[in-house]
């Protein structure tokens, strides 16, 4: 009898301890009927997945550590989608992850995404995410525009075949990306680079990327409407280096800066991290652990000076000593959604009243109702030239 009132007080004890960690500490809600909470509501569709691996068979996977290499790369993906087609064709967006993490690190976006209207492919990059064969491999960054490339390939061949779930349901003319950390790189890369970019791609939002190897010049070979979405107290990816410099560098570039927000507070498993001051601590533990600073720096894969990609670049990473306290990762998760939401509906809802609405809500209403966000706009000093 003892042992068994032991063993239920044990049971009570971990469902308390499990209730606590589910429900305790939650972000402060958006004000009542403010335009930031409407947004953050699930869109009116219903929203399907399904994983998938696709296998590009024409570009090899590089030797890694013990791991041999491989003739051709494997992107072990998810896609989520509307799980209705009335109002098909919808934007697609690719969504990439950052170092040492996965495909489903930006789930909370992409559910979002696709409720609203959007088709959302996310894959594991074969050498950069978390459990990558002979451990993560920053420079493979180098070959992620080429995969996301390939990802656009194989979700248009999905819709034109007519037996696929997602047969008609892309719009080909909206195709958008969008990633966190090496997959903001990722994502600018694809976008913008003249060599190995996408020129689909109709938008690009980087969330607390490195831009600090790309100089002016590497964003003029391109036009492509583009966000920033930045913590003013990222430890990983400095704010001043990186976020600051694309309203100098990229024509028309739009920033959204998060006051007191952490760089691993962007990913969606860092809610749990939220009993932290601030969750850059395990965040540059993880990079710090998986990153190789004895070869040359990865950065110098990226491109030449010519294509606009600095030489000299000093990566400051995880300097912060000691780390400020960082807003709650549920808090910073919950004003990515309503930005990323924005600005795709800016860039590709179907009705212009519907684009002008979102882009009003980022040029004015977003700060005006979350007193922790700054937004900014660069000049669009071609247009400038243009009038002269």
């Amino acid at each position: 009898m003892q042992i068994i009132k032991i063993l239920g007080c044990t049971a009570v004890l971990l469902a308390l301890g499990a209730t606590v960690l589910a429900t305790a500490k939650q972000p402060l809600n958006f004000p009542v009927d403010s335009a930031s909470a409407a947004i953050l509501q699930p869109g009116p569709l219903l929203v399907a997945s399904f994983d998938e691996t696709y296998v590009d068979s024409h570009r090899p996977t590089n030797a890694n550590g013990d791991f041999p290499g491989s003739d051709q790369r494997e992107l072990v993906s998810r896609v989520w989608y509307p799980s209705e087609n009335a109002q098909a064709p919808y934007p697609l967006v690719v969504y990439s992850h950052g170092f040492s993490s996965e495909r489903n690190g930006g789930a909370y976006l992409a559910q979002q995404l696709a409720s609203e209207g959007y088709v959302v492919i996310a894959a594991d990059y074969p050498l950069t995410h978390r459990n990558a064969p002979g451990g993560p491999y920053v420079v493979d960054v180098v070959n992620q525009p080429g995969d996301v490339s390939f990802l656009i390939d194989s979700m248009l061949a999905h819709n034109r075949d007519s037996n696929h779930p997602l047969a008609g349901m892309i719009d080909p003319e909206r195709i958008g990306v969008a990633g966190i950390s090496l997959g903001g790189l990722t994502s600018t890369l694809a976008a913008f680079h003249p060599q190995i970019g996408d020129p689909r791609i109709k938008a690009a939002l980087s969330i607390a990327g490195p831009t600090e190897p790309f100089t002016e010049v590497f964003f003029s070979h391109r036009r492509v409407p583009f966000l920033m979405l930045a913590a003013d107290i990222d430890a990983l990816v400095p704010y001043k280096r990186n976020a600051l410099p694309v309203l100098q560098n990229i024509p028309d570039a739009q920033l959204v800066t998060i006051k007191q927000g952490s760089h691993t507070g962007f990913a969606g498993p860092a809610g749990i991290l939220r009993w932290l001051d601030n969750p850059d601590a395990i965040g540059c533990y993880v990079v710090l652990s998986n990153l190789d600073t004895t070869s040359e720096p990865w950065f110098k894969q990226l491109g030449t000076e010519q294509q606009g990609i600095a030489s000299e670049t000093d990566i400051q990473l995880c300097q912060l000593d000691p780390l400020p306290t960082a807003m709650n990762p549920l808090r910073q998760q919950m004003i990515t959604s309503v930005v990323v939401s924005s600005f795709f509906q800016s860039q590709f809802a179907s009705e212009q009243a519907q684009r002008e609405a979102a882009q009003s809500y980022l040029d004015t209403t977003l700060a005006e109702e979350l007193a922790e966000v700054e937004y900014a706009k660069a000049p669009d000093r071609r247009a400038a030239m243009n009038a002269h």
